[in-house]
């Protein structure tokens, strides 16, 4: 009995044994694994985001300074079609006279000197301009430069006129529409007004002030010579 109690106290000793020992093999065995390295990343401070975005805001307002400052004439998309057309839209938005009820001449438009006789290419071309934006608002133009009579020559056939003895003799238009051109160092400012013939009041009126580079792009010419 005595015998057998031995027995059992070594067997636990031994397997007691072996335990430990199987710990310790493990632990050398993890402590010999070498460790994983892990991917590097690449961190970028708060301090380099700043920067980056810093300089991209440089370059931004860079840009748009350049844009302003580069600006070229040539490269505009106004006409004289565009001024004349807003121009127009200004006076039948201020006319105090139904369109039904007004016949409007447009004649050409005059150098603001002591003479008031004085015209050029634009102050003809802005007549004829004028001519087409009055209808097409709706207004009545009256082309009075119209003969009587069509003119047919070895030239041509003409229904145009200057000469006073073919014009129609009675008076076929009840306002008539014109203007001043002053001359400035960048440009031209234009007055325009309609007028009642017989009353000489005014029934509308317009301004605006047309860029040299509009004209240079359009080689229309301000000299009357």
């Amino acid at each position: 009995m005595a015998n057998l109690a031995k027995r059992s106290a070594l067997i636990s000793i031994s397997a007691l044994s072996l335990l430990l020992s199987g710990c310790n093999l493990m632990g050398e065995s993890t402590a010999t694994e070498p460790a994983k390295s892990e991917p590097e990343q690449t961190v970028v401070s708060d301090l380099d985001f700043n920067q980056i975005m810093a300089q991209m805001q440089r370059n931004d307002e860079q840009e748009q300074y350049a844009d302003t400052t580069q600006f070229n004439p040539n490269k505009h998309h106004k006409s004289l079609v565009n001024y004349v057309e807003q121009m127009a839209l200004d006076l039948t938005d201020t006319m105090q006279v139904a369109p039904q009820d007004a016949a409007i001449a447009v004649t050409s438009f005059v150098d603001l000197d002591a003479s008031l006789t004085t015209t050029s290419q634009l102050g003809n071309q802005l007549s004829e301009t004028f001519i087409h934006q009055l209808q097409k608002f709706g207004y009545s133009a009256v082309d009075f430069k119209t003969a009587n009579l069509i003119t047919v020559n070895k030239q041509g056939d003409f229904a145009f006129t200057r000469n006073t003895r073919k014009l129609a003799g009675t008076s076929i238009a009840s306002h008539v529409l014109s203007g001043t051109l002053i001359y400035r160092e960048d440009g031209v400012e234009i007055n325009a007004r309609v007028i009642d013939i017989q009353s000489k009041r005014l029934a509308a009126s317009s301004r605006t002030f047309i860029p040299l580079y509009v004209l240079n792009k359009e080689d229309i010419y301000l000299s009357s010579n």
